[in-house]
C-alpha cells in the first residue's frame, strides 16, 4: 500500500509539473511508468491492470478521433470557419462569430480539433486586417473550452465521465447545454470588456475569402457518417459502439491514405488514459479512497458549489483528465451521484479557462500562433480568470 501511494503521488507530481526535471519524461511517460510500477510492485496483477482500463472511454475517444480526422482532412471545418469569418463585417461580430463556431463544433467534435483548425485562420485574418490578434485567438481557446461542456463528446474528460456515470447522451446535453450557451455569451462579453479598446471603434471590415482546400467527396461521406453518428447518440444507442463503427466505416476508402488518418490520432492521449486508469486502480486498493470520502463528507463535497471549487482547483494543478480520475472513486458515494458527475464535467471543463496551462486547447492556440504573436501567462489570465469564475458560478446556479 505504501508503494501504491508513492507511485500515485509521484505520477501526479509529474502531471502537475508537466515533466520530470532533468529527464525527458512527459505526462504520457509518467502515466506509463506509474502503471508499470503498479504492476511491477505487485500492487496490481496483470489481469487486474487489464480490468482497470475503461475500454468504453478508449473506444469512444479513438472512434471520435477517426471521424474528426476525416472531417478535418476533407476541409469541412475550414470551409465553415472561413464562411463565418468572411461574413463578419464588424470587430465585435467577428469576435462573436469565432466564439460561436468554436463553441458549437467543439461540443460535437472535441474542442482540441477546433483550436487546430481555427487558430491559423483567425491569425491570418486578424493580421491582414492589422488588428490585435490576441482577443480573437483567446476567443478560439475559451470558446472551445466552454462549448465542449455541452456534450459527452466535447472533450476527453466528458467522455470519461459519460462512461463512468452511464448518463445518456441526450440527458447529458440537456443538463449542460444551457451552461455552455450562457458561457459562450459570457465569453464574448468578458473578452470584449477586457479588450474594449479593440472593439471601441466599430469600423466595417472587409475580408477576402480565405483559401481552403476541399475534398468534396470525402466531405460528403464524412458529414453523412458524422450526422448518422450524432443521431444515434441522441437516440440512446451505445456511444462508444456508435463512434467506433462510424470511424471504422470511414476507413473504407480509396481517396485517403490510411497513414494520414493515423497521423491525426492522438496516440499519446490514448496511452496516457490507459496508464492513468491503472495508476488510479492501484491507489484504490489503499486507504486513500476511504480518506478522500471522509474528507469529502467533512467539507460537504456533495454540494454543487463545493465540488465545483474543488474540481476547478485540482484541474488547474494536475490538469482536468487526471483530476476527474481522482474524483472517480468518490463520486458514486455522494448523495446525488448523477448530479455530482454532471457537476464534475462542468467544473473541470470550465476550469480549463483559468490559465493558459488549464487545458490542451489553450496550449494548441498559444503554440500555433507563437511565431506571430506571444500570449503570456498573465495576458491569458486577464480574461481567463474572470471568465472561469463567472461561468462556473452560472453552472452551479443552473445545476441546482
Amino acid at each position: 500500500m505504501l508503494a501504491a501511494l508513492l507511485i500515485f503521488c509521484g505520477t501526479y507530481l509529474v502531471l502537475a509539473i508537466g515533466g520530470l526535471p532533468g529527464f525527458r519524461i512527459d505526462r504520457t511517460g509518467a502515466a506509463i511508468i506509474g502503471a508499470a510500477l503498479m504492476i511491477g510492485f505487485n500492487v496490481l496483477s496483470i489481469e487486474q491492470a487489464y480490468a482497470a482500463i475503461d475500454y468504453d472511454t478508449i473506444i469512444l475517444l479513438f472512434g471520435m478521433m477517426i471521424v474528426v480526422a476525416n472531417l478535418r482532412l476533407s476541409g469541412f471545418f475550414g470551409v465553415v470557419s472561413a464562411w463565418v469569418v468572411e461574413h463578419a463585417h464588424r470587430p465585435i461580430v467577428l469576435l462573436a462569430s469565432i466564439v460561436a463556431v468554436s463553441g458549437f463544433f467543439s461540443a460535437l467534435f472535441v474542442n482540441d480539433t477546433m483550436c487546430l483548425v481555427l487558430t491559423p485562420l483567425v491569425l491570418e485574418v486578424t493580421l491582414r486586417l492589422h488588428r490585435n490578434p490576441v482577443p480573437f485567438l483567446l476567443a478560439v481557446a475559451m470558446g472551445a473550452n466552454v462549448g465542449s461542456v455541452a456534450t459527452i463528446t466535447g472533450n476527453p474528460q466528458n467522455m470519461m465521465i459519460g462512461s463512468f456515470s452511464r448518463i445518456p447522451y441526450a440527458d447529458f446535453a440537456a443538463a449542460l447545454a444551457p451552461t455552455a450557451a450562457v458561457g459562450l455569451l459570457l465569453t464574448i462579453l468578458v473578452i470584449a470588456a477586457v479588450y474594449w479598446k479593440e472593439f471601441r471603434v466599430e469600423a466595417r471590415v472587409e475580408i477576402a475569402h480565405p483559401r481552403v482546400r476541399v475534398d468534396r467527396m470525402l466531405m460528403g461521406k464524412s458529414l453523412l457518417a458524422a450526422a448518422a453518428m450524432l443521431i444515434c447518440f441522441f437516440l440512446g444507442w451505445p456511444v462508444p459502439k456508435v463512434a467506433l463503427v462510424a470511424g471504422a466505416l470511414l476507413l473504407i476508402t480509396r481517396r485517403v491514405k490510411p497513414q494520414k488518418i493515423y497521423h491525426e490520432i492522438d496516440w499519446q492521449l490514448l496511452v496516457m488514459f490507459i496508464g492513468l486508469f491503472i495508476v488510479v486502480a492501484g491507489v484504490e486498493k489503499t486507504a486513500l479512497t476511504r480518506d478522500l470520502f471522509a474528507f469529502g463528507s467533512r467539507f460537504q463535497l456533495g454540494r454543487t458549489g463545493v465540488l465545483s471549487a474543488a474540481s476547478a482547483i485540482l484541474s488547474n494543478i494536475v490538469s482536468n483528465v487526471p483530476a476527474v480520475l481522482v474524483f472517480k472513486p468518490l463520486i458514486p458515494h455522494l448523495p446525488d451521484a448523477r448530479r455530482a458527475w454532471l457537476t464534475l464535467a462542468m467544473s473541470s471543463t470550465l476550469a480549463g479557462n483559468l490559465t493558459v496551462l488549464g487545458s490542451v486547447a489553450n496550449l494548441i492556440v498559444v503554440e500555433r500562433s507563437r511565431r506571430d504573436v506571444a500570449i503570456s501567462f498573465w495576458e491569458y489570465a486577464r480574461a481567463g480568470a474572470p471568465l472561469t469564475v463567472l461561468t462556473i458560478a452560472v453552472g452551479v446556479l443552473l445545476m441546482r
